[in-house]
């Protein structure tokens, strides 16, 4: 029980500064538009895990390159390293926004907006835990690596399974929506049954052989077809949009980075999963899902290509305008990096030299939005700008 302080005389003000006493971090400059620092959690929405998605495709599309340098592994692991840092600090941080301020937090919810981005944590989750299989091993050895790699992809697909199912709900029971409201935000619930397809069949090996692999074999294909259908329909929506009524808000020009999260995804995971497939089914079946990852790739790919030439275009032109910085910026980022993934798979099945370097392109475009995004965030964040609400 907190002792009762008894009422003192106020102190009247010190030197030139007349006004409230400031803690100390903001006296040294940091969280200055706060009233306080313990503000920085009391509009912490979902929509931060975006940052953790992005860092942490850094870290992965590293891996999968058909073409290295040297040092990329290193840089890999500690970018892997710093997205996990950020995974156990932005849980932390959220979960004591829910404890603190609850009311902002159902209000989260409720926002047509910000209530898209409860897809952002599942699939932090699920990136963290794909990059402890691929680097991770290195400094956790490789039991503990698919220990805990299995632990996030378990969290991460109950989690974006159930926002495949809770928003899509939202908005059809509660949420006010509009013909002009469909953006790139609205992708972000139903792509995790992608991401959990695609980081899924990474743990094919490490699952007992039988009934228990077969299983997770099909749920990642089921998770596949449930997301591409879903996320056909949103884009279908999304285009619709923009030809009828324009781009909307500057701020959320950006999220029409997000269609290409799904289509580099589901080209990942169906090269993935095609090269496991025989260890859970036998021939024919096996051969066509292997085959399937090709077939599918290479014409989703073109489309791929129209959707980002689409939205440079449209990203250009609002930055002549005037584009303000926003957490919306790390929709660069994570979807670039399942382009990055997606060409790479390619270029390995087909032996395509122009799509292997068409892959470190978009390394290269993805590691520079990072950079990029990634010292602005942190400058707002000390700042406390982009924890105001």
């Amino acid at each position: 029980m907190a002792t009762p302080v008894l009422d003192r005389p106020a102190r009247p003000a010190v030197g030139r500064d007349s006004g409230p006493r400031r803690h100390p971090l903001q006296r040294a400059g940091l969280f200055r538009a706060l009233d306080h620092p313990r503000d920085v959690v009391a509009n912490l929405g979902p929509n931060w895990f975006s940052s953790i998605m992005g860092t942490g495709i850094v870290a992965n599309a590293a891996v999968t390159l058909p073409h290295t340098v040297p040092g990329l592994h290193v840089a890999a692991l500690v970018v892997w390293a710093l997205a996990s840092v950020m995974l156990v600090a932005l849980t932390v941080a959220w979960g004591a926004h829910w404890l603190r301020h609850r009311d902002t937090a159902r209000g989260h919810a409720a926002n047509p907006v910000m209530a898209q981005f409860y897809g952002a944590p599942p699939m932090a989750l699920l990136t963290v835990g794909a990059g402890t299989l691929l680097l991770g091993r290195d400094v956790l050895g490789e039991a503990t690596a698919v220990h805990v790699a299995v632990t996030l992809w378990l969290l991460g697909t109950v989690a974006g399974l159930a926002s495949a199912v809770a928003i899509p709900y939202l908005m059809v029971t509660r949420l006010d929506l509009r013909p002009d409201s469909a953006f790139g935000g609205w992708l972000m619930p139903v792509v995790p049954p992608m991401v959990s397809a695609a980081t899924g069949a990474g743990l094919l090996p490490h699952v007992a052989a039988g009934q228990l692999r077969l299983t997770l074999l099909l749920a990642c294909y089921a998770m596949f077809g449930l997301s591409l259908v879903a996320s056909m329909i949103v884009t279908t929506l999304i285009w619709y949009r923009l030809t009828l009524h324009g781009t909307g808000p500057a701020a959320t020009v950006p999220t029409l980075w997000i269609v290409l999260g799904w289509l580099g995804q589901s080209i990942t995971a169906a090269n993935l999963l095609g090269d496991g497939a025989h260890l859970a089914l036998p021939a024919p079946y096996a051969t066509a899902f292997a085959v399937l990852g090709l077939v599918y790739g290479v014409p989703v790919f073109g489309f791929a290509l129209l959707w980002a030439a689409l939205a440079a275009a449209v990203t250009i032109r609002t930055v002549r305008r005037g584009l303000p910085f926003a957490l919306t910026w790390w929709s660069f980022t994570f979807p670039v990096g399942t382009v990055v993934t997606g060409t790479s798979a390619l270029a390995v099945h087909s032996g395509s030299v122009v799509l292997g370097w068409t892959a470190v392109v978009f390394y290269a475009g993805l590691v520079g939005a990072w950079a990029t995004v990634a010292v602005r965030t942190a400058a707002g964040s000390l700042r406390g700008d982009l924890f105001a609400g």
